[in-house]
């Protein structure tokens, strides 16, 4: 029997968990100033990105490999409809929830331009949930949960992100620049008060 979209699914699997998490992570760090206070170079932002439609990809590759498989009989409606599957639905139901938030962050990305700031840092905020759930489907889902090097390094990672969260929270907000009058070119000093 070929394992071959056995192996496809396990691996985009790991790889879009992990892509996610440093994704989340540099987020994080791009949020906070525990790189520094001063501005950021473009290649930071893009690396951001860049990990994040990786995870993108990566999450289509390990769609498609549960589909392709034989083994365990995932269609259209497991892979797409939380909860319905015969095979951990619970578990399985998280991941996919993962999957609309991840789609859900990533079109916001790269619709930013075109929507209002507001709208786009409250879908940016479901990746907190994006990761949470994500990890859940991948603690308790599939035959790689009770792998020990696996889970140890999830909580490694989990705990770094978690702390990097608690920094972005407790973190003063930025103060706003005080508006300046602007003079007009014809006004008297004595107009300006």
């Amino acid at each position: 029997m070929n394992h071959t979209w056995w192996y496809v699914a396990r691996s985009g699997g790991i790889v879009a968990w992990t892509m996610l998490a440093f994704a989340t992570f540099w987020g994080l760090a791009l949020a906070t100033r525990f790189l520094g206070p001063k501005p950021r170079p473009n290649w930071m932002l893009d690396l951001h990105r860049f990990a994040a439609g990786i995870a993108v990809l990566f999450t289509g590759a390990h769609v498609l490999g549960l589909v392709m498989d034989s083994y365990v009989h995932f269609g259209p409606t497991q892979v797409l409809v939380p909860f319905t599957g015969d095979y951990h639905p619970m578990a399985v139901g998280w991941g996919i929830i993962g999957m609309y938030l991840l789609v859900a962050v990533e079109l916001s990305s790269l619709l930013r331009k075109h929507i209002s700031k507001r709208l786009w840092k409250g879908i940016h905020f479901l990746s907190f949930p994006l990761f949470a759930f994500s990890t859940v489907h991948l603690l308790t889902a599939g035959t790689d949960r009770a792998n020990l090097l696996l889970r140890l390094t999830v909580l490694a990672i989990t705990l770094v992100i978690g702390a990097a969260t608690v920094a972005r929270i407790l973190q003063p907000e930025a103060p706003k620049p005080a508006r300046v009058p602007v003079r007009s070119a014809t006004a008297r000093p004595e107009q300006l008060v």
